[in-house]
């Protein structure tokens, strides 16, 4: 198996990011402990989402500090203290100081405020605290959906630039492949001329050891919705169907086996084909 070509497909990008199918998941869990390349790609993206994570971080609002900050300097004021005249007597060599009730309950409920005060503050910074996280989190959760969308659209990208090169690799194969049939003197080659324009034009290559037939139809106009291009092998005067030409097929369309011909043509037929031609929209044809 090319692992390199495994892990180019993208499979673990989707992986990582959570977007691959319960069979795609469990194939790259599989193939990451058979492989070590599977796991480091797996490690080296998630690196990557980790650090753009903390490349796009925003820090919390600078007053939630101050806020937190001023209650904790609350919690650790000392209560004021209050004058208050007492009596003392020298009894067994003892000074006794008496506490007015008024004044010690005034202390008791300053000491109560100042306990509640100190929640108060702390719950209205922890309400802070919780909101700007709140938001924080959503930012992060945004980016990171910008993120996942950029990369899913990066993805698609390159499938589609990937498929348009084994397009162009194909086209390519098929172009060399023609040159070589044109190059070979076994290879009949039958140029078939426009009947209704003179720019039209399309050639068989009439391999004379294998029968085996092939057409280049590049100078023919694009079929209309629902048609599609049919062969037609003149034989004996009679015209025998040699194949469909498939609308995907670009430059040299493999045709149907054809042991003898004096003539080849090319008519328009609805899409499946016909058992005769169509002779109103025949459009080349050539003498062998």
């Amino acid at each position: 198996m090319d692992i390199q070509a495994y892990i180019q497909t993208g499979i673990i990008e989707s992986y990582v990011l959570g977007l691959a199918s319960t069979e795609e998941v469990l194939e790259v869990e599989k193939l990451s402990l058979e492989y070590p390349d599977v796991q480091a790609a797996i490690n080296d993206y998630s690196d990557v989402l980790e650090q753009q994570a903390f490349e796009n971080a925003v820090a919390p609002p600078p007053n939630v500090k101050e806020l937190i900050l001023a209650a904790i300097r609350k919690e650790d004021n000392i209560a004021p203290v209050i004058p208050f005249n007492g009596s003392a007597s020298s009894k067994s060599g003892h000074t006794s100081v008496e506490i007015p009730k008024s004044i010690s309950g005034i202390s008791e409920t300053q000491s109560i405020n100042d306990k509640s005060n100190f929640w108060q503050y702390l719950a209205a910074a922890s309400i802070i605290l919780f909101i700007s996280s709140a938001a924080y989190n959503f930012y992060l959760y945004n980016q990171y959906t910008e993120k996942k969308q950029e990369i899913v659209a990066l993805l698609n990208d390159r499938n589609s630039l990937q498929a348009n090169n084994n397009i162009y690799e194909t086209t390519i194969k098929q172009l060399q492949s023609a040159n070589d049939m044109m190059a070979d003197p076994a290879m009949a080659k039958v140029a078939m001329d426009g009947m209704k324009n003179k720019q039209e034009g399309a050639l068989v290559l009439w391999d004379t050891r294998t029968r085996d037939v092939y057409v280049v139809a590049n100078k023919l106009p694009a079929p209309t919705q629902g048609k599609q291009y049919q062969l037609w092998a003149i034989v004996d005067g009679k015209a025998v169907d040699a194949g469909m030409l498939d609308e995907n097929c670009n430059s040299v369309c493999k045709m149907k086996n054809i042991p003898k011909a004096q003539a080849f043509a090319i008519t328009l037929e609805n899409s499946g084909g016909s058992i005769d031609p169509t002779m109103t929209e025949l459009y080349v044809m050539g003498k062998i």
